[in-house]
Protein backbone atom coordinates (compact mmCIF):
# COMPACT_ATOMS: atom_id res chain seq x y z
CA UNK A 1 0.00 0.00 0.00
CA UNK A 2 2.91 2.32 0.71
CA UNK A 3 4.20 1.91 -2.84
CA UNK A 4 0.90 3.22 -4.23
CA UNK A 5 1.25 6.41 -2.21
CA UNK A 6 4.83 6.75 -3.37
CA UNK A 7 3.87 6.29 -7.03
CA UNK A 8 0.99 8.76 -6.72
CA UNK A 9 3.34 11.32 -5.17
CA UNK A 10 5.94 10.83 -7.91
CA UNK A 11 3.32 11.06 -10.67
CA UNK A 12 1.90 14.26 -9.17
CA UNK A 13 5.40 15.75 -9.01
CA UNK A 14 6.03 14.89 -12.66
CA UNK A 15 2.63 16.27 -13.68
CA UNK A 16 3.26 19.53 -11.82
CA UNK A 17 6.68 19.79 -13.47
CA UNK A 18 5.15 19.46 -16.94
CA UNK A 19 2.39 21.91 -16.05
CA UNK A 20 4.99 24.41 -14.88
CA UNK A 21 7.01 23.97 -18.09
CA UNK A 22 3.88 24.48 -20.18
CA UNK A 23 2.85 27.62 -18.30
CA UNK A 24 6.39 28.99 -18.61
CA UNK A 25 6.35 28.39 -22.38
CA UNK A 26 2.98 30.11 -22.76
CA UNK A 27 4.04 33.14 -20.70
CA UNK A 28 7.35 33.50 -22.56
CA UNK A 29 5.57 33.68 -25.93
CA UNK A 30 6.40 30.29 -27.42
CA UNK A 31 2.87 29.88 -28.80
CA UNK A 32 2.20 33.41 -30.08
CA UNK A 33 2.83 32.75 -33.79
CA UNK A 34 1.42 29.35 -34.67
CA UNK A 35 0.64 30.10 -38.33
CA UNK A 36 3.96 31.24 -39.82
CA UNK A 37 6.04 28.09 -39.15
CA UNK A 38 3.55 25.94 -41.04
CA UNK A 39 3.80 28.04 -44.21
CA UNK A 40 7.44 29.15 -43.93
CA UNK A 41 8.52 26.53 -46.47
CA UNK A 42 6.15 28.06 -49.03
CA UNK A 43 7.82 31.49 -48.96
CA UNK A 44 9.97 32.32 -51.97
CA UNK A 45 13.70 32.58 -51.50
CA UNK A 46 15.35 35.91 -52.17
CA UNK A 47 16.91 36.26 -55.62
CA UNK A 48 20.68 36.79 -55.32
CA UNK A 49 21.99 40.13 -56.52
CA UNK A 50 23.62 39.65 -59.95
CA UNK A 51 25.96 42.63 -59.53
CA UNK A 52 27.71 40.89 -56.66
CA UNK A 53 28.16 37.78 -58.81
CA UNK A 54 29.57 39.83 -61.73
CA UNK A 55 32.11 41.58 -59.51
CA UNK A 56 33.43 38.34 -58.11
CA UNK A 57 34.09 36.87 -61.58
CA UNK A 58 36.07 39.84 -62.92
Amino acid sequence: MAIIFLLIGISLAVALTFLGAFLWAVRSGQYEDDYTPSVRMLFDDEVPNEKVADQSTS
